[in-house]
């Protein structure tokens, strides 16, 4: 159930407040509960690898401070052995000792580290444990199989609030599957599917096969229906996504969100097993350790597809490490929004003014009083970022705008949304998308869509040039779908920033909407209305 306890696990901190829910309440990276979370250290010791990352920035929708993977293979042999492997034990502690030396050097008061499968799993886990904790003072929490799934579960949550579908996190030596649905983890189940486990089963593909086949029944029959979305966990589910991406000519190298359909996943599982792997894994960019165990996870993805039939999947870069700051956070921070939280985070941090994006999405507010909910989000966010970039070089600005847009750490974005982003803040800086090196990834949305960021961005560029202090009236604009007018109406304040290129700005934005420029005092439109 959504409310099993943690095995050897932090305890998370008490819920504290009242949540504010509004997309432009105050932000709550400045609130002491979430400041405490502003730089957090997390250790995963996998089956296969052993991770350090320290999540820094906004607390929702955290950067990636530092990320470093040692792949060390801890669960290499077990099958046969019933110990972890030498080699990767001595790799998996020397990297225990260099983390240790990291934390100090960033200043981290500690490190929570967590142990899967493979420590769990080993008979001479529990003296690993010690090792590493007599050597280095950092002591591993070793958590259960549905305590992996429910953290994975709830990384997933850090990406995708109110999400509901199915998790598989696949490890080196373990996958587990755990239900989501309005933002809590339900059901959860573990098995032995970890490629390493996989690869060292005798009798060979067929054997394997019919083990995967059996394993998988027993995990339906307790997970139940499972045909909304299938979030996937894990390194062996993104090299085979990088490899899916490949084979597709994919123009838009991020794997957060990346979708694929029950039938490219059939594609892709045939492609990789007619392929030379060596070759496969040098133009799909994945490394040698992680190359040597994707034709085992395919194996499994294939049999979970058939077995569950999701009616779409995703591929999810938050999970375990993710998860694990997610069980800090108080429930208030939890349900904001992580997109709307890390462009505030970012405004603050680097924009000229602070707060001016929230004026500017007032200002431009009349163009979208019939936009549906999704799209003002992405309008909101549009406007948090459309200075941030600031400090680029001016020839190479509106590029640098998109790039950050379609390929930053921003949580709650679909690549298509990502897309509308970018060309929305390229077109803040620039009135034309031609002759750039992304028009490739245009292609992804429609024109219609484009032309609509478009728009976006050429209102942001406008409504950029009022500013003055925060308490002045700006005056305001006024949109007339039907009639195609759009009218500005000054203050008296505001006349004198209404200068040469203020207007050029303004009758490009009304070019864009197809509009005549109608240009109104504050006391004429007030005796017309």
């Amino acid at each position: 159930m959504d409310d099993h306890p943690p095995v050897s696990a932090p305890v998370p901190v008490p819920e504290t407040g009242v949540a504010d829910l509004g997309l432009f309440g105050k932000p709550l990276f400045e609130d002491p509960s979430a400041r405490r979370l502003s730089r957090v250290g997390v250790v995963d010791v996998g089956s296969n690898s052993v991770r350090l990352v320290v999540f820094d920035g906004a607390a929702r929708s955290p950067a990636y401070f530092y990320n470093e993977k040692i792949m060390c293979a801890l669960g290499a042999g077990m099958a046969e052995t019933g110990h972890l492997s030498p080699s990767g034990r001595e790799r998996a502690l020397a990297a225990m000792h260099r983390f240790k030396k990291l934390a100090d050097g960033m200043g981290l008061s500690e490190l929570t580290c967590v142990a899967t499968a493979a420590v769990r799993d080993a008979t001479d886990g529990p003296a690993f444990c010690k090792e590493v904790r007599d050597q280095t003072g950092l002591r591993i929490w070793v958590i259960d199989g549905e305590e992996e799934a429910r953290l994975s579960a709830q990384g997933v949550l850090l990406g995708w609030p109110g999400a509901y579908g199915l998790v598989c996190d696949i490890g080196g030596s373990s996958m587990e599957l755990a239900e989501i649905s309005g933002g809590r983890v339900g059901r959860r189940v573990t098995s032995e599917l970890g490629p390493l486990k996989l690869r060292d089963l005798k009798g060979g593909a067929k054997a394997r096969e019919a083990h995967v086949k059996e394993v998988m029944k027993k995990l339906a029959d307790r997970m139940g229906p499972q045909r909304d979305r299938l979030f996937l966990v894990g390194g062996s589910w993104r090299a085979i996504a990088r490899i899916d991406m490949m084979r597709r000519g994919y123009p838009l190298h991020v794997l957060h969100e990346y979708r694929m359909t029950p039938r490219a996943v059939s594609a892709t599982v045939k492609f990789i097993r007619k392929s030379n792997i060596e070759e496969l894994r040098q133009i799909a960019g994945v490394s040698s350790a992680r190359m040597a165990l994707v034709p085992y996870a395919a194996t499994v993805l294939s049999r979970l597809v058939k077995t569950f039939r999701p009616k779409d999947i995703a591929v999810s870069s938050y999970g375990i490490r993710e998860g694990m700051l997610y069980e800090q956070m108080p429930q208030r921070l939890r349900d904001r929004d992580p997109l709307i939280e890390a462009c505030r985070f970012a405004e603050a941090k680097d924009a000229r003014t602070p707060g001016f994006g929230k004026i500017l999405n007032t200002f431009i507010q009349p163009l979208y009083k019939s936009a549906p909910a999704p799209r003002k989000r992405l309008i909101k966010a549009a406007c948090l970022l459309h200075d941030v970039s600031w400090r680029a070089h001016p020839d190479y600005r509106a590029e640098v705008c998109f790039d950050n847009a379609t390929r930053a750490n921003l949580g709650g974005l679909k690549h298509a949304e990502r897309i509308f982003l970018g060309l929305a803040l390229l077109h803040r800086y620039s009135n034309k998308r031609e002759n750039t090196r992304f028009e490739e990834l245009y292609e992804m949305i429609d024109e219609k869509t484009r032309h609509e960021a478009e728009i976006l961005g050429k209102a942001m560029r406008f409504g950029a040039m009022l500013w003055m202090n925060k308490d002045e009236d700006r005056g305001e604009l006024r949109w007339f779908p039907k009639k195609k007018i759009l009218q500005l109406v000054l203050t008296k304040d505001m006349l004198p920033l209404f200068g040469e290129v203020a207007e050029a700005r303004l009758n490009s934005l009304a070019a864009s909407l197809g509009a005549e420029v109608e240009i109104k005092t504050r006391r004429k439109a007030r005796a017309e209305a």
